[in-house]
């Protein structure tokens, strides 16, 4: 089920809001700049499905989402339980940065729990199947997939070179829980 706990930045104790209610997620999070959606598919989708066949599954969202972004890639990546390259792939996120772009995420599969830091606040995300998050460009923030990830997540991107992280240079990420 979907989350969303909102912090004090300097203080991880001190819990703002929490909700499992897409509603109030979408609407708190849209209070901040940032979309939250929840997608449902065309077609049956399992840990066999291709790539192309989840794009297709989702086309009309994708295209929805492209004409209103104005993004031009659009990929999916997928990490399968009890990868050995877990830890570090974990790792590549869990530093505050920002990006040149939005970061766009809708997972297909699994699960992901994005922190923002916004507002003097963080705003904890976990994600789940059939959840899209639209972070905005310059938005300081970091993921983590948990210790033993599994998902499957489309990906949406305004330019052609993909993921590009800039370090904010702040420790906050180690101030706040994490997955698991």
């Amino acid at each position: 089920m979907s989350q969303l706990t909102v912090f004090n930045d300097n203080n991880a104790d001190d819990i703002l809001f929490h909700s499992d209610d897409s509603n109030a997620i979408a609407t708190k999070l849209n209070a901040v700049g940032v979309r939250f959606e929840q997608w449902q598919a065309n077609a049956h989708i399992d840990e066999t499905t291709s790539h192309d066949t989840i794009l297709s599954a989702y086309a009309d969202d994708i295209e929805r989402i492209k004409r209103e972004g104005g993004y031009q890639t659009v990929d999916v990546i997928s990490l399968a339980k009890g990868n050995p390259n877990a830890a570090e792939l974990r790792g590549k996120f869990l530093f505050e940065h920002t990006h040149s772009e939005d970061e766009v995420r809708f997972f297909v599969k699994g699960q992901g729990l994005f922190c923002l830091h916004v507002d003097n606040k963080v705003y904890q995300v976990l994600c789940q199947q059939g959840d899209l998050i639209s972070v905005p460009e310059l938005t300081p923030h970091w993921f983590d997939m948990g210790s033993n990830p599994e998902f499957t997540a489309i990906r949406l991107f305004n330019n052609t070179e993909g993921w590009v992280a800039k370090s904010t240079d702040s420790a906050i990420a180690n101030d706040f829980p994490l997955l698991d």
